[in-house]
């Protein structure tokens, strides 16, 4: 193989890697115009998968072959937990989201399948399958984040999110974890591929089960 491992999984992963960066939803993103209803239940959704997104970085640290990379994960466990739930908490008091609602909007099909796929990585025990779910989750959102048009939106429920997405630290993040899988998934190509293709399949169906 010639050129990047992650490159060649990302071309793999065509045409549903474009038309999940490309989407109506992240268009409407740019704009600052996703329908409420539509906004609350891609948070709603989103904010799911938390648990099982902290239990996949929890194996991403035990199973990293280096110190720098376990603290690398580390720092990155930290901003989830500590900025980017403050934007969930927010947002969801600015669009009106209490417990009680967000507790009675059950799982999607794409947020079920997330969560399974985060456990199931983890489980594997196999760094490169770990890197290749955590890839999607993190370098998919990356790519759309980064195209965003200036000015952003002046409404924080839009800008924070692509911001969140792209910005020196984050930014940082996914050039470290490309690189780490650049690395290993070469060792296990087949395995890596496989849970790519499956993790970049649920993103599109994500983005489309906002509107459902």
């Amino acid at each position: 193989m010639t050129g990047r491992f992650t490159d060649h999984l990302r071309a793999i992963s065509q045409p549903t890697w474009e038309n999940a960066v490309n989407h109506r939803f992240i268009t409407a993103l740019y704009a600052g115009e996703v329908p409420d209803a539509a906004m609350k239940n891609y948070l709603i959704q989103d904010y799911r998968f938390l648990d099982s997104f902290l239990v996949l970085i929890g194996a991403a640290i035990t199973q990293a072959d280096t110190l720098e990379a376990r603290l690398r994960f580390g720092r990155f466990a930290g901003m989830i937990s500590s900025d980017e739930d403050t934007y969930f908490q927010r947002a969801f008091a600015a669009l009106g989201i209490n417990e009680a609602e967000a507790a009675k909007n059950p799982d999607t099909a794409p947020t079920a399948g997330f969560k399974a796929i985060m456990r199931e990585a983890a489980a594997t025990g196999s760094y490169p399958v770990i890197l290749s779910v955590l890839n999607v989750a993190e370098w998919l959102y990356y790519e759309w984040a980064s195209a965003a048009p200036q000015p952003l939106p002046e409404n924080f429920i839009y800008a924070e999110w692509v911001t969140l997405h792209d910005n020196p630290d984050f930014n940082a993040f996914v050039a470290f974890i490309r690189s780490e899988l650049d690395r290993t998934g070469p060792n296990a190509p087949d395995i890596c591929e496989a849970f790519f293709k499956r993790a970049v399949v649920l993103e599109e169906q994500f983005f489309d089960a906002a509107y459902a």
